[in-house]
């Protein structure tokens, strides 16, 4: 039989500023039996800074499910909000 790999995605979304906490399943399966299954987490937020400019998070290598979970709640009312909230956070070493 042929081993077969598969991959499943679950987002949750969280906090006011809508992190998307995404869990990747890898499944393995040996002629349509599952035989293993391994877990992969991260969190996406909706704004990236470089330097001193925001940008928009690049999601374009996340599953297009994620894509549309992102595309879905993060507004551009909630962008804003999250730049202002980071941009406050005073990091351990910076002051």
């Amino acid at each position: 039989m042929a081993l077969t790999k598969e991959f499943e995605y679950d987002c949750e979304v969280r906090g006011p500023y809508k992190a998307v906490q995404v869990r990747q399943a890898t499944v393995i399966k040996d002629g349509g039996e599952e035989i293993s299954r391994n877990y992969h987490r991260h969190v996406l937020h909706p704004r990236t800074k470089s330097g001193d400019t925001w940008g928009d998070t690049d999601i374009s290598g996340e599953d297009a499910s994620v894509q549309a979970v992102c595309n879905a709640v993060w507004t551009d009312s909630i962008k804003s909000a999250y730049e202002t909230f980071a941009d406050s956070q005073q990091l351990p070493g910076t002051e």
